[in-house]
């Protein structure tokens, strides 16, 4: 599905990061972008159904996994209108309604790799988050155990001090610190452009799924 031309197109897009250049090559992201991450999305559909019947793969161009190509730069000093990746994110069911873990896949030049879990979530749903690390401390370690062994980290901002309420020699403290629980992987160029890169992520996506279960308890949603 994505090759080789998929990532020239977004140097391309990079170098010529404007409406009218994204306008006149949109036949060229339709073929080398959207295409191919559509057929990837519904390819996965029936590995999303069996890693939790919760999360959805949605291949549609607008509204559905597959994350639009355009940014918000409204609070952003770069004011580049596009993206210059592929963002593709199996989330909940319940995703647009509230604050809910997610699997995603980050397709750049500079930067491939696999994720799981929950970015910036608002505060009520990190405090949910924070209670049950609180409470079941073993079942998270578990998990991250998993994913650390399949070569997996937790990536993302960290409170400088501890959250109100909890002490800073809790034996939890660095995870209580957290403001992101997300999960990635990196993947190479090679695979994501391989025969298997299909079966590759349905794999991969297998080693969070503890961790993605976890976060669906913590916040009291069907796993």
């Amino acid at each position: 599905m994505f090759n080789k031309n998929t990532f020239h197109f977004l140097a391309e897009l990079a170098n010529n990061n404007d409406r009218d250049w994204f306008k006149s090559n949109q036949p060229q992201y339709e073929q080398l972008v959207r295409a191919p991450a559509l057929q990837f999305i519904e390819q996965m559909q029936p590995s999303i159904e069996q890693f939790s019947q919760r999360f959805v793969a949605v291949p549609k161009k607008v509204g559905g996994s597959l994350m639009r190509p355009q940014r918000d730069a409204r609070f952003s000093k770069d004011k580049t209108p596009y993206k210059t990746n592929i963002g593709i994110q199996f989330r909940h069911f319940q995703g647009k309604d509230v604050h809910a873990p997610g699997l995603y896949l980050h397709i750049a030049n500079d930067n491939c790799f696999i994720g799981a879990g929950i970015w910036r979530p608002e505060s009520a749903v990190l405090a949910k988050i924070r209670s049950c690390l609180d409470d079941n401390p073993r079942a998270y370690q578990k998990a991250l155990e998993t994913m650390q062994q399949n070569g997996f980290e937790l990536s993302g901002a960290s409170l400088i001090r501890p959250p109100k309420g909890y002490d800073k020699d809790h034996p939890m403290i660095a995870e209580l610190k957290r403001k992101d629980f997300i999960a990635i992987k990196s993947i190479s160029k090679q695979q994501v452009c391989s025969q298997d890169f299909l079966e590759f992520c349905t794999e991969q996506y297998q080693h969070t799924r503890q961790f993605m279960a976890y976060l669906c308890f913590a916040l009291q949603l069907d796993f």
